[in-house]
C-alpha cells in the first residue's frame, strides 16, 4: 500500500529523480534518494510545507534537486529504476535515510550539521540529515 499518492507518471518522475542524483550509488543510494523525495511529500513542515505532490517535491524552487536542472534527469525512466520507486512509494526505508529530508555529496567527511539538521549517516557518497521528530512528526 502506497504512503503518498500518486501515479503513473509520478512513478516515473521519482524514477528519473533517484537515478539523477545516485546511479553512482548502486540500487541502494538510489533507494535512499526516494525515501528523501517520499518523505519530503509527506512532510508538512519546515521547508515542505506546501508540497504535496511527487510533481512538486521534484521541482520545488528554491530547495530542490539540483538533478533536474542536468540533461540527464529528462532521460526516459528505465524499468529496473522504475521498480526502485515503488518500493519507496510503497513505504520501504533504508538507513540512513530512513526519516531523511535532505542528504547531499560533500568533499570530505559528512559534518555533524548542514543547514540545521543533524547528520543520519552516510551511504557512499551522500550523507543524510534528518530533522527531529518534534519538527516534522509524519515523517517518523
Amino acid at each position: 500500500m502506497a504512503v503518498i499518492a500518486y501515479n503513473e507518471e509520478d512513478v516515473k518522475l521519482l524514477a528519473r529523480l533517484m537515478r539523477a542524483e545516485a546511479e553512482e550509488d548502486g540500487k541502494l543510494g538510489m533507494l535512499m534518494v526516494g525515501n528523501v523525495g517520499v518523505n519530503r511529500v509527506r512532510a508538512t513542515c519546515l521547508d515542505f510545507t506546501y508540497i504535496d505532490t511527487i510533481r512538486e517535491m521534484v521541482f520545488q524552487s528554491p530547495g530542490g534537486f539540483e538533478a533536474v536542472q542536468k540533461s540527464y534527469f529528462y532521460q526516459r525512466a528505465r524499468e529496473q529504476d522504475i521498480a526502485l520507486a515503488r518500493r519507496v512509494i510503497r513505504g520501504e526505508r533504508f538507513h540512513p535515510a530512513t526519516n531523511s529530508l535532505w542528504f547531499f555529496r560533500p568533499v570530505g567527511s559528512c559534518p555533524a550539521q548542514w543547514f540545521g539538521q543533524w547528520n543520519t549517516g552516510r551511504y557512499k557518497s551522500h550523507c543524510f540529515y534528518s530533522p527531529l521528530p518534534s519538527e516534522c512528526p509524519r515523517v517518523f
